[in-house]
């Protein structure tokens, strides 16, 4: 089976597991596998299975604007209220409490606030807190996908289902060929302001399972392209971000390009990454000889970043972490802008 074939039916199976389970019971249902690592012994799964460990933020489910719970007075039906929204502020009123903060309070920490305020109306009263509607915990897909877009994150879900869900990766023809469009080495997931360690080509061009986490509350997918042919500065230029590829560019040409070193640039020494964000290839360039006519310049290629650090390093070890986090942050930035609107926190 070809690798195009099988990333097929993988999304399409889990296109079907998505759409036939139903929506999670806010204290009820698990979640998240661990996230991948070399010595997990976790079981592979398209979907997130019962018997999956939930995540930290599902063992402390929280409501939040957008989240709508049914209310009711223990031994008093004609208080029932259906589908009580939280609102953009955060607050709910139901009957004489009105205004209570409800966002970032659990089901029980709500029941008993609000227990806590009827009390001065009613004797010992027992409010009822059923969860109608959970809509506050969202994700956002960006980049080479079909449905760009923030998504709530109505129950568990892996990248798999999440991809699925915005309708795959896009596609594009090559020849006679359909191929996907989307540049798995550059591609990432970025949760609490971190990337984790997960590798999407190993996911759909080896079927690891392994690769494929549970998606959780304000995670960043984002699919780079592969029909772009960009060369990345960042760091400590003047104007950091994406160059258009033009016939063989170099690294101080490439720097120049936007606006040259800045002043607390480190001069000595261009660090290019090459390649994968999980397994990269690295050039230590040597640019304080270039400019100094010691050495040629060095040859870029399509998607290399080049970054300029403002403090001294001998080894790529050194400031590898940084030059990705700042290729992250950079996309983050400008795709988040485009599409959704500044909703994120930049990446740590």
């Amino acid at each position: 089976m070809s690798n195009y074939s099988f990333r097929g039916w993988i999304v399409g199976l889990a296109l079907s597991i998505w759409s036939a389970t139903p929506l999670f019971a806010a204290d009820v249902q698990p979640a998240s596998p661990p996230l991948p690592s070399a010595t997990s012994n976790a079981p592979a799964s398209l979907s997130v299975g019962p018997g999956a460990k939930r995540a930290a933020w599902q063992q402390r489910l929280t409501l939040g604007a957008g989240d709508t719970v049914n209310l009711a007075l223990f031994d008093h039906p004609e208080s029932a209220q259906t589908e009580v929204p939280v609102g953009p502020d955060g607050r709910i009123s139901f009957l004489q409490a009105r205004d209570v903060t409800a966002a970032g309070l659990t089901i029980d920490e709500l029941r008993a606030k609000l227990d806590e305020t009827l009390g001065n109306f009613y004797q010992n009263p027992r409010t009822v807190v059923i969860p109608a509607v959970i809509r506050s915990k969202r994700y956002v897909v960006l980049g080479a996908v079909t449905g760009r877009g923030v998504y709530a994150l109505e129950r568990p879900m892996t990248v798999i289902e999440a991809i699925a869900r915005a309708g795959g990766l896009e596609t594009g023809l090559y020849g006679t060929r359909t191929v996907e469009m989307a540049d798995l080495q550059h591609s990432f997931l970025v949760r609490n302001g971190q990337r984790l360690p997960i590798d999407f080509e190993r996911l759909f061009q080896r079927g690891d399972l392994s690769q494929n986490v549970a998606i959780e509350p304000d995670d960043y997918l984002y699919f780079a392209s592969a029909g772009v042919n960009e060369i990345y500065v960042l760091g400590e230029v003047q104007n950091p971000g994406a160059l258009v590829f033009a016939p063989n560019p170099t690294v101080l040409n490439a720097i120049a390009a936007r606006g040259g070193f800045t002043e607390k640039a480190y001069r000595h020494r261009v660090l290019v990454v090459r390649g994968s964000l999980n397994h990269p290839q690295t050039f230590v360039v040597e640019s304080a000889a270039i400019l100094s006519g010691k050495a040629k310049d060095f040859q870029l290629q399509p998607r290399d970043i080049v970054f300029v650090s403002h403090s001294a390093w001998v080894t790529a070890e050194d400031v590898l972490d940084t030059a990705a986090r700042a290729f992250i942050q950079g996309a983050i930035v400008t795709l988040t802008t485009r599409n959704v609107g500044p909703l994120l926190p930049l990446i740590k």
